[in-house]
């Protein structure tokens, strides 16, 4: 089942379309990550780049890096793992686009101290990866070995609980932007409590409703769908607050 969530994110990695120039340019990376954040402008706020400077960060699934360019620009010691030898290669390219340094592992997370010398990390960071991996809580046994008490986790799962999730099981949506993907978990807060139950859980919150027309989306341009374009702000973030895709969780081994 690895070897086909592998393949999957080798053959697209994920946010590789996020930019018609060139790919591997700085113009394409600046373009992929202003993309990134404009659909999804939580995530500085969770990942809080700037608080982890001189800091030891290692992040699990760095994808093509746009978290990860933004921990080294604020100054993070950064160890970047990825499944995806593709996206890999992006990242690393990335890094020297921008003449910014990190540490770089390919491997599967349910074998993290197979490959990974294993030392404290003050942040491990997951952003949207561990809902993909067979066995998450073989992934959060291995991930605990690179913690202490002053170590803090900040990841993003899938919310069972959320608008997407029932659209989806409506036949309205589907688990990813790009089909075919062979993992896609979602998970009810009790459920992560179980999968952290080693942990103490200091923040577990939901964001995130995508409100655009994909079709339109697809083709660079931002429509708002009907239903969402007639709602106040405030009402849309409120909803986004209890029926988000993004499950965000901050957590500390007990």
């Amino acid at each position: 089942m690895i070897e086909e969530v592998k393949h999957f994110w080798d053959q697209r990695p994920c946010n590789i379309r996020h930019s018609l120039k060139p790919v591997g340019t700085k113009e394409y990376f600046d373009e992929v990550e202003k993309r990134k954040y404009f659909v999804e402008p939580h995530i500085p706020k969770f990942a809080d780049f700037g608080k982890w400077k001189n800091k030891k960060v290692l992040e699990i699934g760095c994808g093509i890096g746009t978290d990860s360019i933004n921990f080294a620009k604020n100054g993070a010691k950064l160890t970047c793992v990825e499944l995806s030898e593709e996206s890999l290669k992006l990242c690393i390219k990335r890094f020297d686009v921008y003449g910014l340094n990190a540490e770089f592992y390919l491997g599967n997370c349910e074998e993290l101290s197979s490959f990974l010398p294993i030392q404290k990390y003050d942040l491990i960071y997951s952003f949207g990866v561990l809902h993909h991996t067979p066995n998450i809580k073989k992934a959060i046994h291995e991930i605990k070995k690179y913690m202490d008490s002053n170590s803090e986790l900040r990841i993003m799962l899938y919310a069972k609980n959320s608008w997407k999730n029932i659209m989806i099981e409506a036949g309205f949506d589907q688990y990813e932007a790009q089909k075919g993907c062979p993992i896609a978990n979602t998970y009810t807060h009790e459920e992560i409590k179980e999968i952290l139950k080693d942990f103490e859980i200091l923040s577990l919150t939901q964001d995130h409703i995508f409100p655009y027309a994909v079709e339109k989306y697809i083709d660079y341009k931002y429509e708002l769908q009907p239903w969402f374009k007639s709602m106040p702000k405030e009402m849309f973030k409120a909803l986004e607050k209890k029926l988000g895709w993004h499950t965000l969780i901050v957590a500390k081994l007990r």
